[in-house]
């Protein structure tokens, strides 16, 4: 429950047992990277796992025996990727975690479990996202347009998607990760629809997770996706005239940022064009935007969805 801007704690039982369904994703390319991912997971302390690696193209092999396996005869991207490991884990709590992320601190799990539990409407938690031992970690990874300290905990209305936790029921009365996205901004319509289904989503700055840092505009691809899927973020969520709003912000803080760089300009706008002409909805989901009331709590927490 929200009072007065606080969120209101239940109380804590320390004797019930935090039970996590973890989905890993993988296309089975970084084998060493994956065990170490593994080798975190296992070691978490105070909860019980059910560990599915998803294999993306792949028949996982070269794991832990404990960990279940599921091989999906061709990729389905990351997003879709995700949903399908679900259904083969069971917990109260879902985890989900990128093959080359692991988790340095061996309470991690226990720890967002334990907030979620004493504050249930907290519906999703991101982590902190850093490099142990290497660069600075870029200012992506903090999920708010005032970007501040990294160890600044609060809510958030976009999440990084290489580690995140969630209440089951959160995500299942979300409806899961945007599937057709292929991959970027997943995490925005994750948050947005997490918010929509009458929960929080809250990032844990004093709690980390591992990731090397790496700069996603090596390929023209990044581009594209990430312009088709603001457009596809909007059409799917926004009533007009909020989602021609939304994308006519980020158009023109795109244009302003990369107007020097045509060659980064040219897939952006390829995917811009191809966001407004191709269907947003997967064949299996059913269309619905956000509802009026969704908008609105986005909009009272300090984040109206048209920024």
């Amino acid at each position: 429950m929200i009072e007065s801007g606080r969120i209101l704690t239940q109380k804590f039982e320390p004797n019930k047992k935090y039970t996590f369904g973890v989905v890993v994703l993988t296309q089975g390319k970084r084998i060493d990277d994956l065990n170490r991912g593994f080798e975190s997971l296992l070691a978490q302390k105070s909860v019980e796992l059910d560990v599915v690696c998803v294999g993306n193209g792949w028949d996982p092999e070269g794991i832990p025996e404990s960990v279940k396996r599921l091989g999906l005869p061709e990729n389905l991207g990351i997003p879709a990727g995700r949903n399908a490991g679900v259904p083969h884990v069971r917990g109260e709590f879902l985890f989900f975690l990128d093959d080359d992320a692991w988790l340095p601190d061996d309470t991690t799990l226990m720890r967002m479990a334990q907030l979620m539990r004493t504050k249930p409407k907290i519906g999703l938690i991101q982590p902190r996202v850093e490099e142990p031992g290497g660069p600075a970690s870029p200012k992506r990874w903090i999920p708010r347009l005032k970007k501040g300290e990294a160890g600044h905990s609060s809510n958030v209305f976009s999440v990084w998607e290489g580690a995140v936790c969630m209440q089951r029921k959160a995500f299942d009365e979300c409806g899961g990760w945007p599937a057709p996205f292929w991959y970027a901004h997943e995490g925005i319509e994750l948050a947005w629809r997490v918010w929509d289904a009458g929960y929080i989503v809250w990032y844990m700055g004093d709690l980390s997770v591992a990731h090397p840092v790496m700069d996603p505009r090596r390929h023209d691809e990044y581009f594209y996706m990430n312009a088709r899927n603001r457009v596809w973020l909007a059409r799917r969520n926004l009533p007009w005239p909020l989602n021609w709003g939304y994308v006519g912000s980020w158009t023109l803080l795109q244009c302003l940022k990369w107007s020097n760089k045509p060659s980064q300009l040219k897939p952006w706008f390829r995917g811009w064009r191809d966001g407004w002409r191709d269907d947003p909805w997967g064949k299996d989901e059913t269309p619905h935007k956000l509802s009026s009331r969704g908008v609105l709590r986005m909009s009272r927490h300090g984040r109206p969805p048209v920024i």
